[in-house]
């Protein structure tokens, strides 16, 4: 089970906000039993109903993607950005008129909220790293860097799998901002369909 932070949405993570998500899990993992058994609801009607409606749903949801020619045919027409954002619409609107109850937002709620202190990253830690990556380009074989740099820019232009040129040029030590600035130079960057 994973749970966020409270304020990943807003910051990195606080070490407050980790310590609650982990404390989270830690209660359904220890203290509740439910892992002690496979199927703790014993094959309940009302689980596997939840199931097959869940299943239903995929399957419809695969079948509109399926009609219009793919996955990322879909991506093209914003069809799974609209689907996100029509759903985000429907909670948040059930979620204000009381419909959907989300405890401390709609019920539950204490007069005087705890201020909210995000995450403050020192300084010195981003100073640290860019001395470590200025290091890295130092003493790392800048040719062998380009060249592997160069042949998965070569297989992002034809249909070759970019999965081993891109693992060659990290292991020639090509940072991720590297990589990434490769692979855009080619494919470009992702601009969502506004309908």
């Amino acid at each position: 089970l994973h749970t966020n932070s409270f304020d990943e949405a807003i910051a990195l993570p606080t070490d407050k906000s980790a310590r609650l998500a982990l404390r989270t899990q830690q209660v359904l993992a220890h203290e509740t039993d439910v892992t002690a058994t496979v199927d703790p609801f014993a094959g309940s009607y009302a689980v596997e109903k939840m199931t097959d409606d869940i299943e239903t749903a995929v399957l419809e949801l695969m079948a509109k993607v399926e009609e219009m020619g793919g996955a990322v045919n879909a991506i093209e027409h914003g069809f799974q950005k609209d689907e996100i954002e029509r759903s985000a619409y429907r909670i948040a609107q059930a979620t204000d008129s009381g419909e959907r109850v989300v405890v401390g937002v709609n019920r539950h709620t204490i007069d005087v909220e705890e201020p909210y202190e995000p995450l403050r990253v020192d300084p010195a830690i981003e100073a640290r790293q860019a001395e470590r990556l200025a290091t890295l380009r130092a003493e790392r074989d800048q040719q062998a860097v380009d060249t592997a740099l160069a042949a998965l820019r070569k297989a992002a232009e034809g249909e070759d799998n970019v999965l081993y040129p891109m693992k060659d040029a990290l292991r020639a030590r090509a940072t991720v901002g590297e990589v990434c600035n490769a692979l855009r130079e080619i494919w470009g960057t992702y601009r969502p369909v506004t309908t």
